[in-house]
């Protein structure tokens, strides 16, 4: 086991002490509903996916649920996000339906995107979800020019833009932190580093483990937090929203957290033992917030009420879904150019 993982998965040390109080238990249980939900939704997509129901690649997020919905909830819903293909969670945290979420990874044509998108290129415009990008990083420097427009218009909006720490090194990441820190955009850099590029643990690819220090050579305020703590990133993303907001700039927030199954369908784990994934099962975001709930005093019997009914919510979703039409063949000429 990686000597990053044989500890708890922050140290102390690390982690950057916010200011912002606890959120209301209420809150935190429809924060929990939304995280199962998209831990249910991936949870299909990923069988059905290896059962041979749908094609092509796709990559699940299942672990880093809290990143997307502490998030999301700190945002205006008009501001701006953009992510990777690893996207299912920052849509459906967004409010993306999740039954045309899974007609589009069918293929179907009742999915958002007439089913052409499919797995690695969600998007819905008007919950502003600006897409997911299949290229390693690009989506990166979309959303600094999404802050630059609202910069300009002074609109007030902020995008967030989410990528792993596998894209830390491409080159347009660093073209892309050095300019906004020098206009001073409204944007949130948030790394879901879940210590696994891929295949390779970080410690193999990076000089610097610790990401959220190596941007301050840019000048940008950074930090590091609990990425399976939903109430941490809330209050991380509400403090550099609010940064962005009064035109201190950009933050980069290195969300820590882990990935419980496969980079894609059909990996067989191999690179990574199989108890370092128990391991880190203790501290995955459902456990975590559960046992925060549990300790409030919620009974553990609106935990399992909770998860009850969104079972029920995705089976109505797989069915919508597997009951939805094909497209019709001459689709495939629609949508190929914008006037």
């Amino acid at each position: 086991m990686p000597k990053s993982l044989q500890t708890d998965l922050l140290s102390a040390e690390a982690t950057t002490q916010l200011a912002g109080g606890a959120l209301p238990t209420e809150q935190l249980k429809a924060m929990y509903r939304q995280m199962v939900l998209i831990r249910r939704v991936e949870e299909s997509l990923l069988a059905m996916a290896e059962s041979g129901k749908i094609g092509g690649a796709m990559h699940t997020a299942i672990g880093h649920e809290a990143n997307a919905v502490g998030a999301v909830a700190a945002l205006r819903p008009d501001d701006y996000l953009t992510c990777t293909y690893r996207g299912h969670h920052h849509s459906l945290a967004r409010g993306m339906d999740p039954g045309q979420a899974m007609a589009e990874v069918l293929g179907r044509a009742t999915g958002f995107a007439k089913g052409k998108g499919g797995s690695m290129h969600f998007l819905k415009p008007e919950l502003g979800l600006m897409g997911a990008n299949g290229i390693v990083g690009a989506q990166v420097p979309q959303a600094a020019g999404m802050a630059l427009a609202s910069q300009m218009r002074k609109e007030g909006r902020v995008a967030i833009t989410f990528f792993g720490e596998g894209a830390f090194y491409q080159g347009v990441m660093h073209e892309t932190f050095n300019i906004a820190q020098q206009w001073l955009l409204p944007i949130i850099f948030y790394c879901e580093n879940n210590r696994y590029s891929e295949m390779t643990p970080i410690e193999r690819t990076s000089s610097v483990c610790e990401l959220y220090e190596f941007v301050r050579g840019y000048g940008m305020y950074s930090l590091q937090i609990d990425g399976n703590d939903v109430e941490a990133v809330y209050q991380a993303v509400a403090e550099a929203a609010e940064r962005a907001r009064g035109g201190m700039g950009p933050t980069f927030i290195e969300g820590l957290t882990y990935r419980l199954k496969g980079h894609m369908a059909g990996d067989p784990e191999t690179y990574r033992p199989a108890e370092e994934v128990e391991y880190q099962r203790q501290h995955e975001p459902l456990v975590v917030l559960a046992n925060k709930l549990l300790s409030r005093g919620v009974p553990a019997a609106d935990l399992e009420q909770i998860r009850g009914e969104v079972e029920a919510e995705v089976a109505r979703a797989i069915a919508f879904a597997e009951n939805s039409p094909w497209p019709d063949v001459a689709e495939t000429y629609m949508d190929v150019f914008a006037e």
